[in-house]
């Protein structure tokens, strides 16, 4: 993707999209010039190592963290600090075990952002119940606090709570990460089962390249900030772009035909 003037505000239709996006701590470059668009609709996910700069990117899309150099850009339009409220109430993010409220019933979760938007009660309720028949959460569960919930039960809410107003586009960072490996694996199963059936842009945050493998076939590979491979698994296998590709396949014994 070609860098813009600063005088453009637009990019061709997108749900995300980074021009030389760069965003520095000090003299550390987490994200470093990084080129990468997000089409409308599909399914990413952005793995590398621990410190690779994928958590940071992701934040970035939505101004949690903001460029030092470079643009973000979303629906088209330039990510501005005066817009930036708007965009994330068109997003739904879920974060590592949840970040759910601890002083709130699972109902009061749902509801933080339907009630910010001036929805009933009625109408919060029959939405969270919508939803949690989608995600296999029954709804007798709503009265209680989040420390009362399972590890499993807990992403399932953070999930509902990221789909209450229907955002186009889901950010998910390491969202099953903390999940013992049972609870991962029917939870897996679920949330591919539920971006299929919803057809939101999903952009995915995972270190595990097995579970990147499952949920779609557009991996990016990140190392010190950059982007090193951008494709699916087979690209990564028959033409690694770098010997790094090559060590970080080999690292994960789990994949998918491997020996």
């Amino acid at each position: 993707m070609p860098a813009l003037p600063e005088s453009s505000t637009k990019l061709p239709d997108s749900a995300f999209s980074l021009v030389h996006a760069t965003r520095a701590f000090g003299t550390v470059r987490a994200v470093d010039a990084v080129t990468l668009d997000f089409a409308r609709g599909r399914t990413s996910i952005l793995i590398g190592s621990s410190g690779s700069g994928k958590s940071t990117l992701l934040r970035m899309l939505i101004g949690l963290e903001w460029p030092t150099a470079g643009d973000v850009f979303c629906d088209g339009e330039r990510l501005r600090r005066e817009s930036v409220l708007a965009v994330r109430r068109r997003v739904g993010y879920v974060i590592q075990d949840g970040g759910l409220f601890p002083h709130l019933t699972v109902l009061g979760n749902l509801a933080l952002l339907p009630r910010h938007v001036g929805w009933s009660p009625s109408r919060v309720r029959e939405r969270a119940r919508e939803l949690a028949a989608l995600a296999h959460l029954r709804d007798d569960l709503f009265g209680r606090f989040p420390a009362e919930l399972s590890g499993g039960q807990r992403q399932r809410v953070a999930l509902i709570r990221a789909l209450m107003l229907d955002p186009p586009t889901l950010l998910l960072d390491e969202p099953l990460g903390a999940l013992d490996p049972l609870v991962r694996h029917g939870l897996q199963d679920e949330l591919r089962d539920i971006f299929r059936s919803l057809g939101k842009t999903v952009i995915m945050v995972t270190h595990d390249l097995a579970e990147a493998a499952f949920f779609s076939d557009r991996l990016i590979l990140m190392r010190r900030g950059r982007v090193l491979q951008d494709g699916s698994l087979e690209d990564f296998r028959r033409t690694p772009a770098d010997p790094f590709v090559r060590e970080f396949l080999a690292a994960h014994r789990d994949l998918p035909g491997a020996a």
